[in-house]
């Protein structure tokens, strides 16, 4: 007899296009009026979060202070801008990576919904 590791389930979510995030909520960050983001976190640990996040056609700012942000765009269309950086369109099945310290504005044309891996920079032990 050998001793085995407790198996780890599989964590799942198909059809991330028809999930429900629940409840859609004013964007704090909002530089124009009305745009809404909604979210479900599918996995998480001290260090990681992924999950899923929807926002409505408007302009927000955003930035990533101690944390890493892979981004896969599953629909709509979004122009980022980055200072000193051309303005990048991305559309369903595009990837983004905004690293620690990274800030932009989001430009929202077709309510954009997106897979999110954030990567903690000093995970809690």
């Amino acid at each position: 007899m050998t001793d085995q590791p407790d198996p780890v389930a599989t964590v799942v979510a198909l059809a991330p296009i028809a999930r429900d995030l629940g409840p859609a909520a004013p964007k704090p960050t909002a530089l124009s009026e009305g745009v809404l983001e909604a979210s479900d976190s599918l996995w998480t640990t001290p260090a990681v979060d992924v999950g899923y996040w929807e926002c409505t056609p408007g302009r927000f700012a955003a930035t990533r202070e101690g944390y890493t942000e892979v981004c896969q765009f599953l629909s709509g269309r979004v122009t980022i801008e980055v200072d000193g950086e051309e303005p990048v369109t991305f559309g369903a099945g595009d990837t983004l990576v905004t690293p620690s310290g990274w800030r932009g504005v989001w430009h929202v044309h077709e309510t954009v919904r997106k897979l999110y891996v954030i990567i903690d920079d000093a995970p809690s032990a």
